[in-house]
């Protein structure tokens, strides 16, 4: 089992300073004042779905945000990749965690719904917060409908939105033939892809132009580009005209944007902001937009809750976090304002316009998964590679 940490040398400094410090106190007879700030009393740790902190995707967000606001504020935080992609692994590394003295553990993704059954209870002085992980996911390894454990916090995002802003955006920029491919056919990415066609849909229709509008529809069936996914995106670019493609899951996105360098394309990034990663590595412009989670948002807030002695709000909870204020830069589903594209057909004033009616209700965007979502503009379903 890996393991890295980052705080071993400030560790030995600041235990060194502690003994001095105590040392010079019982010399002197001064009183005492424990520090009790609960922030003293954190150690974070992140465990990895099975990848790694660089996969451009939920564990590298999650691993940069954590270990920034420990950074902030002095506290130990380390993360743990598990050896295999299976329960019984990322449990294992749970429990390597906890051993090492981690009190509050960070899941980032739906995987973790099977250490969310049984974990809390062997850990009850642990505070665990499961990201993505749905009362489904729990339900369906096993658990009990909802969460009752006062040691854990789960949240899902509303994708369905993000995507909806995507496919949106997509439409009133000026692009005509779309094409979404997404990892595995899981319910998150289903939201943002089913999301992405009413966006798409909406826009088209606003215009008048449905009848020339045109989407095409797959998945890949894993979280990975390979040959077989890029030769089909060749295709959809090169011979089939497809402008954009929504690459919705992990490093799938590797096989749309090498395609799209290659045919002059475009690409739209998924969870957090990919245009610095995929424009770095494909080319500048190739990246349209992301449609992103608040990822950042929900770990600070949280670890920032602990710290301050507010566990009491996320304790047992399942929230699912989408538009919370007409403020396009405060929600948990976003566009990325400093990287969109803007165009003529639609502004950064556009996207915030957007934003209000969504919070309002004036636009409604179904998070429906059974059925791909009836459109006027022309859908090709090809179901998946694998």
């Amino acid at each position: 089992m890996r393991r890295k940490s980052q705080f071993v040398r400030r560790r030995l400094l600041l235990w060194a300073a502690a003994v001095i410090f105590v040392t010079a106190l019982a010399a002197c007879g001064t009183e005492r004042h424990v520090n009790t700030n609960t922030a003293s009393g954190m150690h974070i740790a992140m465990i990895t779905d099975a990848g790694n902190i660089t996969d451009h995707g939920f564990n590298q967000t999650a691993y940069e945000v954590c270990s920034n606001w420990a950074d902030i504020n002095d506290i130990p935080f380390a993360y743990y990749m598990p050896e295999q992609d299976s329960d019984e692994a990322r449990n294992a590394s749970i429990d390597q965690a906890a051993a090492e003295g981690a009190n509050i553990i960070i899941l980032p993704g739906y995987v973790f719904a099977s250490a969310i059954v049984t974990q809390p209870e062997r850990y009850p002085e642990i505070k665990f917060v499961a990201l993505d992980v749905s009362a489904e996911d729990i339900i369906d390894k096993g658990g009990k409908e909802g969460v009752h454990e006062a040691n854990v916090y789960c949240c899902t995002y509303q994708e369905e939105i993000s995507g909806y802003m995507a496919g949106y955006a997509a439409v009133k920029s000026g692009y005509r033939h779309l094409g979404f491919l997404g990892g595995m056919s899981v319910p998150a990415v289903k939201r943002y892809g089913y999301g992405y066609l009413q966006g798409i849909d909406d826009a088209a229709v606003q215009l008048g132009i449905a009848e020339c509008v045109e989407v095409e529809y797959l998945y890949g069936g894993q979280f990975y580009g390979d040959e077989n996914i890029t030769d089909t995106m060749d295709t959809w670019y090169q011979t089939m005209g497809v402008e954009v493609v929504f690459a919705c899951g992990g490093k799938i996105y590797t096989s749309a944007a090498e395609a799209a360098a290659r045919a002059g394309g475009k690409v739209i990034g998924v969870d957090s902001d990919q245009q610095p990663v995929i424009d770095g590595a494909y080319g500048q412009g190739i990246t349209v937009t992301s449609a992103m989670k608040g990822l950042s948002s929900t770990i600070n807030r949280v670890l920032t809750g602990i710290r301050d002695g507010n566990w009491a709000q996320f304790a047992g909870k399942i929230e699912n976090l989408g538009i919370v204020t007409d403020n396009a830069d405060e929600n948990y589903v976003q566009l990325p304002i400093r990287t969109t594209q803007w165009t003529g057909g639609f502004k950064e004033k556009d996207y915030r316009a957007l934003v209000k009616e969504l919070y309002t209700g004036r636009i409604t965007v179904s998070d429906e998964i059974s059925a791909m979502p009836a459109t006027t503009v022309h859908v090709t379903d090809h179901g998946s590679i694998q």
